[in-house]
């Protein structure tokens, strides 16, 4: 039975009208030869499109999409060549799919290569960069040309993709779904789940034609998985007892074996849609270049700092084949733009008392608070998910080498483990991106509670501090998840001060309480990615746990003042905000809530009182939810506040930027727009 879906329109481009640039041949098993991208060219642009990145300030990837390039070759020019001899576009036959995230850019070049979806060499250029769609992940808002399901998460494109599948079954169309996904994805909660699912609900005939690509390259972001966590060869060994048909092939980078695959793949999965197909490829993270193919991490991130060693990269990604012109011409570019970029910022100079102020990452005081408290004889165990060099905890572990697991790249896993070596009488520290934390680890960090199992959880990246790596990595509702989870408080940090002193405040507090037979209160720390001043000098500055603190005051010299509440990055933009208010006659003071759902509302009325119940809160959050409201909802239950403004995301998702400053101005949450909106709430009041 047929079940009509309703009439979409489809977004993205259809097959195209230009000639490959780049090309090399491969046979068919009929042997007619065609033609597919050339993965050297697909690895060339990766490069150029990173160092693009990199002298913004963003970071980029480099290892995922070399050992995809072969495989992602294969699979679009055999899509292209079927669709083309139909004389039907491609999306008609084929739903192509990427969970690997961290490959995007390789599909960006491969698509400009092909003249697909408008891309060309010229629109590589903004990667990353805030004016482009062509984010670190594919975003199918931004870019929907060329992407049908957003991708980011790892783990989280194959279960969708399994809803395309079954979406081909209910509508009689049964076209093909191809999902690529790294070993690294499938160790996902969700990723697992769909490897059973999906040949399960094949054989009861739910599901249309299904063809998956895993890249095992046995390489994971910090290192090899095998070694860091566990092996996945019996998860892959799995796939045939669970309904798989496995294709193997042990040489994954090699042109030929792959198109080979992909076409017996598709053979297979039209003929018999009820056995889904997995090609099982063996690749080479950082492959084409022996130095990131060696690296523990295959190059995970682009491994080069400036544009002068790009030739060489170039060179060897080509193996002794002429490079390009347009190629060399583009590196010529950037090295051209770096010596611009040095004479400017040799001759600039700040004005800001602000920025005069050093600084560095928060995490520094997260992993000083970690390796000091385990000094003390304390049994802090790190469970991490393959970030712990993001979110600071990597120099605990360093330190501390048995005090760790890794495992593998499954957030909800780690909190859950988390618990249980709790419940032991451990200190368990988790750590991983914001995002990942408060989606993936949600159920059990409310699990944790409910079993009085606390965990201390260190969460970076937090609001639009992952710029470059865009939407999908941008968590703008982190304390709309956490803040009402009970027993579990929730901190924004904004220094590597503050962050000492509160995590090892943390560890203490539940020592103390352990020791005193009472349940510990889960923390969940929220910290940025990039640098911030050390903003306060004074040699005995302190923080104090479930304490608001007022970092500025000077409204002992204005008439007319406002109270500032910011947290985290937003705090020095607030900062920075009352030196240009001063110089307007107006007076600020600017408190830091720290911890956000258990509000110290008394320090921050007691602010507002002396402001006369003017308030701005500023945050990079939704509005709904975040700090603002849980700020003034507690003022106002104390009948404190007279005007107030609040600035926040407003019902938007990010996007990719080369630093979090671009979004804070597009958002209208930055410098700029906390001026604007006092002087907009002293209008008011006087008016």
């Amino acid at each position: 039975m047929i079940l009509e879906p309703l009439k979409m329109k489809n977004t993205l481009a259809g097959n195209s009208k230009s000639k490959l640039k780049h090309a090399v041949s491969a046979k068919l098993k009929n042997g007619e030869e065609i033609l597919l991208a050339d993965p050297k060219a697909t690895r060339a642009m990766v490069a150029l499109m990173d160092m693009q990145a990199v002298m913004g300030g963003a970071a980029s990837h480099w290892g995922g999409p070399s050992a995809f390039a072969e495989l992602m070759s294969a699979v679009h020019g055999y899509v292209y060549y079927i669709a083309n001899n139909s004389k039907k576009e491609w999306f008609d036959l084929f739903h192509l799919v990427n969970d690997a995230g961290h490959c995007e850019n390789g599909l960006y070049a491969l698509k400009a290569n092909y003249g697909q979806a408008g891309l060309n060499l010229n629109l590589l250029k903004g990667f990353r960069s805030i004016e482009s769609g062509l984010t670190g992940h594919g975003e199918a808002h931004l870019f929907p040309e060329g992407i049908f399901i957003s991708n980011g998460p790892l783990g989280s494109g194959l279960p969708q993709a399994q809803g395309l599948a079954i979406a081909e079954a209910l509508s009689g169309k049964n076209r093909i779904t191809v999902t690529a996904i790294s070993d690294g994805g499938c160790m996902e909660g969700e990723a697992r789940e769909s490897l059973a699912s999906i040949p399960g609900l094949a054989k009861n005939k739910k599901l249309g034609p299904f063809v998956m690509l895993i890249s095992d390259n046995n390489t994971k972001l910090s290192g090899r998985i095998d070694k860091d966590a566990f092996s996945m060869s019996p998860t892959f060994n799995s796939l045939s007892t669970l309904g798989w048909k496995v294709i193997e092939v042990k040489k994954g980078n090699d042109m030929q074996a792959c198109l080979k695959a992909f076409e017996e793949a598709v053979e297979c999965a039209k003929q018999d849609p009820t056995t889904p197909v997995a090609i099982h490829a063996q690749t080479v993270k950082g492959f084409g270049v022996k130095s990131t193919e060696e690296s523990s991490s295959g190059g995970h991130g682009f491994p080069l700092k400036k544009p002068q060693e790009l030739k060489a990269f170039l060179e060897e990604i080509y193996s002794g084949q002429e490079v390009p012109q347009e190629f060399i011409d583009w590196s010529e570019e950037l090295v051209l733009k770096s010596q611009s970029a040095s004479k400017t910022s040799s001759t600039s100079t700040s004005t800001s008392t602000s920025t005069s102020v050093p600084s560095e990452k928060v995490q520094e005081g997260v992993a000083k608070a970690l390796i000091k408290m385990r000094q003390k004889g304390y049994p802090i165990v790190s469970i991490t998910s393959d970030l712990p060099g993001s979110t600071g905890v990597a120099a605990f572990r360093k330190e501390f080498p048995k005090e760790q697991i890794d495992v593998g790249v499954a957030e909800s896993n780690m909190v859950s483990v988390g618990i249980g070596l709790s419940k032991e009488g451990y200190i368990p520290i988790v750590d991983t991106f914001s995002q990942f934390g408060v989606t993936k680890g949600a159920l059990p960090l409310i699990m944790s509670a409910l079993s009085q199992g606390p965990v201390i959880a260190i969460f970076s990246h937090a609001g639009f501090q992952d710029a470059a790596d865009g939407a999908s990595h941008q968590s703008l509702s982190y304390l709309a998840m956490t803040n009402s989870i009970p027993y579990t408080d929730s901190y924004v940090l904004s220094c590597s001060l503050e962050a000492e002193e509160l995590v090892t405040q943390a560890i203490q507090d539940f020592v103390d309480k352990k020791k005193k037979g009472e349940v510990p209160r889960s923390k969940i720390f929220f910290l940025g990615r990039e640098n911030f001043p050390r903003w306060v000098n004074k040699e005995n500055e302190t923080y104090t746990l479930n304490k608001a603190k007022v970092v500025f005051d000077n409204t002992d010299r204005f008439d007319h003042s406002v109270t500032l509440v910011a947290a985290g990055p937003l705090l020095f933009h607030a900062l920075m905000a009352s030196e240009e208010l001063a110089t307007e006659n107006c007076g600020t003071i600017v408190v830091n809530p720290s911890v956000i759902n258990h509000l110290d509302v008394e320090t921050i009325a007691k602010a507002v009182d002396k402001t006369d119940g003017l308030l701005v809160t500023v945050e990079d959050h939704q509005l709904v939810g975040g700090m603002g409201a849980v700020v003034t909802h507690g003022l106002a239950q104390l009948g404190k506040l007279k005007v107030v403004k609040s600035l926040g995301v407003k019902d938007h998702f990010g996007q990719s930027a080369y630093l979090a400053d671009e979004l804070y101005e597009k958002h209208k949450i930055d410098k700029k727009a906390i001026v604007a909106a006092t002087k907009e709430i002293l209008k008011s009041k006087w008016m």
